[in-house]
């Protein structure tokens, strides 16, 4: 029986090979901004130079690398794609019924008629609950017209609407980045998510304060700051706890509930000064007649959440039912692969197995809180502008597989060039060359996730192609590898708001297409802020502040 072994320095030294496993990833970058292709295209250019590398510089066989392609794109397809195409599923369940409406009339109630307070709870948590259950530039674009609505001129809306995408990203579509990254890796996805559930508040706690400076400038943070600390700390401390102690994949739903229900309790017992001020000097029209929301309404409009938490909640948290989903999961060798990678001791990589987790992936959850949806708000909501059939919610998800088609294939690709990289040794490679930094990387650790999520636009994306770099490394220089890994999708979150998707989703919907330039000149100074604090963070917490990091296991 034929095996390969990866190793770092299988094209004669860990430099050529690092230099040769580059290269993947320099077509990858260059063919999107350079040659401005789209990112499938991009992608499968990336892949065939992947597998050239892997054959010709690593000395892997065609076969196997062919199969190692095979494999990722599988797992690309499911679960990855199965939980993206779910989450606007279940998010567009809303929308067809009617009720998300609802959840806009809500918002534009809320905020004690200060605009500026409105601005935050939409575009901060009802973006993290956008994020959570459809990502994917969604958050943006709505969010960016319900700002704008409010009154707040273009570019600060789209501006504010970038800034607030930051923190949820990372948990973003269930917790589909974190995933990728566990799977990768082989490191519990569950303590990576706990980790950057570590790192994640000390960004969300001042994204509130940025928000109303992007919109009106000190003397608004100065009039509303006692409901940007309640917000902004109430989500932070939900993303340490609910990432730590319940689910990464609803840490963004529990964490912008917590902080618009704390919202929404401030301003019972407070009001903000300056809101007709700032209405003035924003230059937005006179506050509309709030719509008649009958308690009936704002039940039907949040209890899809209230569903999709319990859902989870009980998958997660009853054992008996943990244990039952679990038990229909199916642990494939992948057929022609599992057995012929093998590591330098001759066993084989446990990474050729293949785990079809068709029962209990967070993509069925969404499935089944879905249909539990559909059929409340076919059969009881009889209130409804637009009566939902159970049919026409399950047509809805070939409608969302055909919208998500190209993000699909992008995914499927990406992780293909995932897995070849990783099973011939390029990774590995690149890691070991930049373990040469020393305690260094650790600190520009983040950057790496920073990079991929900026130019693909996806913190999922970014985690297929560096985890394992991140792991190695850490490995190499004995640094923590769950610390890396969790820093490469931190980092991620505050390249998203200067990616060119974003900048472009962000741009047509408070209508200004082709200044995408003024957006980034407006974003891209936040961005490298809040990495810089987010190395920091990584690095300290790497040393001093190792207490901080959850326990694995």
């Amino acid at each position: 029986m034929h095996t390969f072994t990866p190793t770092p320095d299988a094209a004669g030294s860990v430099a050529l090979s690092a230099a040769l496993g580059v290269l993947p990833l320099l077509t990858f970058f260059a063919t999107l901004l350079g040659l401005r292709l789209k990112a499938w295209q991009s992608g499968l250019a990336a892949l065939v130079v992947a597998l050239l590398v892997a054959v010709l510089g690593f000395h892997m066989p065609a076969h196997l690398a062919a199969l190692a392609a095979a494999q990722g794109a599988t797992f690309g397809l499911f679960p990855i794609v199965w939980i993206v195409v779910m989450a606007l599923w279940f998010y567009q369940v809303t929308v067809l019924s009617g009720r998300f409406d609802d959840m806009r009339a809500i918002f534009d109630s809320l905020g004690g008629g200060d605009i500026r307070i409105q601005a935050v709870l939409i575009a901060f948590c009802f973006g993290g609950l956008l994020e959570a259950l459809a990502g994917f530039g969604a958050p943006v674009a709505i969010t960016a017209t319900m700002v704008l609505g409010l009154g707040v001129p273009p570019l600060r809306a789209a501006t504010a609407v970038l800034l607030a995408n930051t923190a949820p990203v990372a948990f973003g579509a269930v917790g589909t980045p974190i995933t990728t990254a566990g799977t990768l890796t082989g490191i519990p996805a569950t303590h990576i998510g706990a980790i950057v559930g570590h790192q994640a508040p000390f960004v969300a706690v001042f994204v509130p304060f940025l928000l109303v400076f992007i919109i009106d400038g000190l003397r608004g943070v100065r009039q509303t700051w006692p409901a940007l600390i309640v917000i902004g700390a109430s989500f932070a401390v939900a993303i340490w706890l609910a990432s730590t102690h319940f689910s990464y994949e609803l840490t963004d739903v529990v964490a912008s509930l917590v902080s618009l229900a704390a919202a929404v309790l401030l301003l019972r017992f407070w009001r903000p000064r300056g809101a007709e001020e700032a209405r003035q000097r924003l230059d937005a029209p006179a506050r509309a007649a709030a719509q008649d929301l009958t308690p009936g309404r704002i039940f039907m409009a949040v209890l899809p959440y209230i569903v999709v938490v319990a859902v989870f909640a009980l998958a997660k948290l009853v054992p008996s039912i943990t244990a039952a989903l679990n038990s229909a999961t199916a642990k494939i060798p992948w057929p022609g692969l599992d057995g012929h990678l093998v590591d330098a001791s001759g066993a084989p990589l446990a990474s050729t197995v293949y785990k079809f987790e068709w029962l209990a992936s967070p993509g069925t959850l969404l499935l089944i809180a879905g249909l539990i949806m559909a059929v409340v708000y076919s059969r009881f909501d009889h209130d409804g502008r637009f009566p939902l059939s159970v049919g026409n919610a399950l047509a809805e998800i070939g409608r969302c597989f055909a919208r998500m088609r190209w993000s699909a294939l992008t995914i499927v690709i990406v992780l293909s060039l995932a897995y070849v990289m990783n099973f011939s040794g390029q990774t590995v490679a690149m890691g070991t060359w930049v373990a040469g930094l020393g305690a260094a990387f650790v600190f520009l650790s983040p950057v790496l996730g920073w990079l991929g999520t900026a130019v693909t636009g996806s913190d999922t994306s970014a985690n297929a192609l560096f985890s394992t770099l991140q792991q190695t490394a850490a490995t190499n220089i004995g640094a923590d590898p769950a610390l890396l890994v969790a820093a490469n999708t931190s980092g991620g979150v505050v390249g998203k708001m200067i990616s060119p998707q974003s900048l472009a989703i962000a741009a047509t919907a408070v209508g200004m297409e082709g200044r995408e330039s003024e957006i980034l000149r407006r974003v891209v100074v936040w961005s490298l802020v809040l990495l810089l604090a987010v190395c920091t963070l990584v690095y300290l917490q790497s040393n001093v502040l190792a207490w901080m990091l959850p326990a694995a296991g």
